[in-house]
Order: C-alpha cells, then sequence, then structure tokens
C-alpha cells in the first residue's frame, strides 16, 4: 500500500474540512486499493459531537459496504483518532489504522491511551503513525494560529 498517496488524499479532506471553518482533519477508508469512503470534520457545520472525519468515513463506508464490519479496510487519519473515533475503529472491525499526527491531547492510538490495541477488546488494530507526519502537524499548527490570530483581532 501507498501509505503517502492515500494521506495527502486525507490532507486534501483536511483542506476542504479548513475551507468550511473546521478543524482541519481529514480521513479516507480504502478496500482493496480503492478509496470507498472519505470525510473532513463537520463537528461545527453540523453541530453533532460525532462529527469527526474518522467517524463520517466509518459510516460512509458501512452504507458502501452494507455492513458494520469493515474488516477488510485501511483507515487514514491526519490527526491520530480520539476515544470516541477508536471505539468506531474497533466496533467497525478496521484492522489498520494510518495516521499522520499524534495527538497529545486526546490521542488513543499511542499518545495517551491506545485503546485500538488494548488485548482487552476482542478486536485489535495495527497502527502506522507518523505518514506524513511533517504537513499533518502543519495545517492543524497553522489553522490554530489563525484562528487565535483572529481571536486577538475581536
Amino acid at each position: 500500500m501507498d501509505h503517502e498517496k492515500y494521506m495527502r488524499i486525507a490532507l486534501n479532506e483536511a483542506a476542504k474540512a479548513e475551507q468550511a471553518d473546521e478543524v482541519p482533519i481529514g480521513a479516507v477508508i480504502v478496500k482493496d486499493d480503492q478509496i470507498i469512503a472519505r470525510a473532513g470534520n463537520l463537528r461545527e457545520t453540523s453541530q453533532m459531537a460525532k462529527g469527526h472525519a474518522e467517524f463520517l468515513a466509518i459510516e460512509k463506508a458501512n452504507q458502501v459496504l452494507n455492513s458494520w464490519r469493515l474488516d477488510d479496510c485501511l483507515l487514514y487519519v491526519t490527526l491520530e483518532p480520539c476515544p470516541m473515533c477508536a471505539g468506531a475503529i474497533l466496533q467497525s472491525r478496521i484492522p489498520t489504522v494510518v495516521f499522520g499526527a499524534y495527538d497529545p491531547k486526546a490521542g488513543s492510538c499511542g499518545s495517551l491511551v491506545n485503546l485500538v490495541q488494548d488485548s482487552r477488546f476482542n478486536h485489535q488494530a495495527e497502527v502506522i503513525p507518523e505518514v506524513l507526519q511533517e504537513e499533518c502537524s502543519l495545517i492543524l499548527k497553522q489553522f490554530f494560529k489563525g484562528l487565535r490570530e483572529r481571536k486577538r483581532q475581536d
């Protein structure tokens, strides 16, 4: 698998989210080397707590496959999944999670906790971190820097 190729597509989804004044996080789900779902954050737009990119991509992939099981899929996401999204990864049986930037405040694939690899659950996922880490971190840093600057001007 060309992890960088799919992470670049996830970064494109993050850029679309940023254009909609959302935190720029993007996700892509791949099965048999084909993209079956993609999404960017929509939490502000939807006013739904579950509006995270990976959660939305999982829901779309479930619809595409007409199954809650995503056994043969890979999830690419620009930021390490949070506890809610890690739970959705486990529940949908995604076997591999590829992410760009670590999330020291909410990361649940190694930063704060590692829910997706906890042997107490009946499913675990392989984790491939730091794919295009610099690009994934930069889009977030620039977004939050701009947000802070706009707040200072108000």
